[in-house]
């Protein structure tokens, strides 16, 4: 007997409304663990940033404040009265150093302020980068003004930046130049020592770029500066580390010496103590827009008894 072909079910109108429901369920739970996932990977992302944020934050901090790499006598340990206490009366507090920690130089020598003229300060850190730039574009024309008697100058050393250098570079700058200061009588050798250390071809890169710079290379740029040899060898015996950690703690926090974020990097330029802006010309170059805030005219530069118009108290002019 022939088997009959049986007729394909047919679907009640019940069967089909489960059917749907079941598929669309289906759906619903698909797009909640869809959704749950980029939920999960949106809460990841936003951890990240934050955290690259944080991060971000700490280096940009941490460029703009001195940072010590520890010990009892770390800047970052004292409060602003006891940095100020230990830069008066710390023992290897440099013999030329002020109470703020600036070494004066003028043309009768250490700490000797010709009246009536202004005073340029500098606060500065050997392998900051900007600093390089603004010696080079300043410190040649400076000196002239130095020795005619227009202008003081008023030089702060710092070394924060050693974790930029794989054997702190910074400090032992910044001591070589201290023990010069300390060492060497004649301030035009001090003057050309810095200028040497920033030199274009010899002050080094920051960061992975850094190369490392002997104790000896050092020694080399200070005495073609006219530093005596017996000087230039012991200039890198790290003896100021102490100060300089005092100063740390101290010159950053002089609200004189802040932009207007309420922070205080180097280089920091000022005139008779008021912070200058660097970036303010409107035109020419940096000595230009310095002579400018001074009163003082380029065909006057180097010419005994020319002396800049603020005197020894008014503020830089404003182009």
């Amino acid at each position: 007997m022939a088997n009959k072909l049986q007729e394909p079910h047919r679907q009640t109108h019940a069967e089909r409304r489960a059917e749907q429901r079941a598929k669309a369920q289906a759906r619903a739970e698909q797009q909640a663990k869809e959704r749950k996932q980029q939920t999960i990977i949106g809460v990841i992302v936003i951890a990240v940033v934050v955290v690259l944020l944080a991060v971000a934050g700490v280096a940009v901090y941490r460029s703009l404040h001195p940072q010590t790499s520890g010990g009892e006598s770390s800047g970052a340990d004292l409060t602003v009265e006891q940095a100020h206490e230990q830069l008066k009366t710390l023992d290897s507090r440099p013999t030329n150093a002020d109470d703020e920690g600036g070494i004066l130089i003028s043309k009768d020598g250490y700490g000797k302020a010709v009246e009536n003229v202004p005073t340029i300060g500098i606060y500065m850190d050997f392998i900051c980068p900007g600093c390089g730039s603004v010696n080079r574009q300043l410190d040649a024309n400076l000196t002239k003004l130095v020795d005619a008697g227009q202008i003081n100058l008023d030089l702060h050393f710092m070394a924060f930046m050693d974790r930029f250098s794989t054997d702190d570079y910074s400090s032992r700058a910044a001591n070589a130049i201290l023990y010069v200061s300390d060492h060497d009588s004649n301030p035009d050798h001090l003057l050309h020592a810095v200028q040497n250390l920033y030199a274009e071809g010899f002050q080094p890169q920051e960061g992975s770029a850094y190369v490392p710079v002997s104790d000896e290379q050092i020694k080399e740029q200070l005495t073609n500066a006219g530093v005596p040899e017996e000087v230039a060898g012991k200039a890198a015996t790290r003896s100021y580390d102490d100060w300089l950690n005092a100063v740390f703690g101290y010159t950053p926090h002089q609200e004189n010496l802040q932009n207007s974020e309420g922070q205080m990097s180097t280089p920091t330029v000022t005139i008779n103590g008021y912070r200058w802006d660097m970036n303010s010309a409107s035109g020419g170059t940096m000595f230009d827009a310095l002579l400018n805030a001074i009163g003082l005219k380029p065909d006057q530069v180097g010419v005994e008894g020319d002396l800049p118009s603020i005197g020894a108290e008014g503020k830089p002019i404003a182009e």
